[in-house]
């Protein structure tokens, strides 16, 4: 049954080339393609408009399952929803980017992804340029509705031919990337939050526990709803059901600014999860 509390509610943020993201997603690494196929109709039966694969995760079969098995029961149309995929690192020449883009849409099942990203930027390859270079094609071309990058910084961002729109980066309450979300925004580019819940390494006894207490909603709802209030999307992995209908409880309150404070005060440069982008994929 949907979720009638959900559907449809999530609020989206206007891209620079005039498309819309929704503000929550699923994301859908570490999972094969029967876990993907389930979690992914499940998700857009409780009312998910926006989902998040990746050529490296190997789930893009199941995720085009999901989606098949969702519009055929007539729980969506394809044009309501949202499906970003990614471009790996050993597929920056152009010519690569464009065959993993067509393997990509030939394993999802569809004519067209929403937004296709330059996975890293690997800069000792050089090829990121060539990459995002090739994806702005596959936009004119209707392969993709929008371009964009994962895990640039501003030194790579200056390189590219056009302001990206979007910038999907590691991004936590232990790592806030206050710097990197005011670069975004001052270039017009649209920051996408991965693994948004710095896999709840925070939730214990401290600020999120004692603001969750405060509002009456759990530590993952109330860390949401900090990435919501500061502009961002976020994209939170679960396959588990009650975990994925958690996550879409971010309406219906906000957080105060003295709240807001006292979840950014979690930073800390050793939390980050993944690699540096100034490195990984280069080692």
């Amino acid at each position: 049954m949907a979720n009638d509390d959900f559907a449809g509610t999530i609020p989206s943020l206007t891209l620079n080339d005039g498309n819309t993201i929704p503000q929550i997603g699923l994301g859908t690494w570490r999972m094969d393609d029967e876990t993907a196929r389930r979690c992914v109709r499940h998700a857009i039966e409780i009312g998910y408009r926006h989902i998040d694969t990746a050529s490296l995760y190997g789930n893009e079969v199941g995720v085009g399952q999901g989606i098949a098995d969702a519009v055929s029961d007539g729980l969506v149309d394809r044009d309501e929803l949202f499906v970003t995929t990614k471009v790996w690192n050993d597929a920056q020449a152009a010519a690569d980017t464009r065959r993993s883009a067509q393997e990509s849409l030939r394993k999802l099942g569809l004519d067209y992804v929403d937004l296709l990203l330059v996975h890293w930027p690997c800069p000792k390859q050089g090829l990121f340029g060539e990459s995002y270079s090739e994806i702005m094609k596959l936009r004119d071309e209707g392969l993709t509705r929008s371009a964009g990058v994962a895990n640039f910084y501003s030194e790579v961002l200056d390189e590219l031919p056009e302001a990206p729109a979007v910038n999907q980066i590691e991004l936590h309450p232990g790592l806030p990337q206050d710097a990197q979300v005011e670069d975004d925004r001052r270039r017009g580019v649209v920051t996408q939050s991965w693994a948004p819940l710095g896999r709840a390494k925070k939730f214990g006894d401290g600020p999120i526990a004692q603001v969750a207490a405060e509002v009456g909603r759990t530590p993952a709802q109330v860390t949401l709803r900090w990435h919501l209030q500061r502009g961002l999307v976020a994209i939170p992995k679960s396959a588990d059901e009650g975990r994925m209908a958690e996550n879409l409880g971010v309406l219906g309150f906000e957080l105060t600014d003295a709240q807001m404070a006292a979840i950014s005060s979690l930073a800390d440069p050793d939390s980050r999860i993944g690699g540096d982008p100034r490195f990984f994929g280069d080692e």
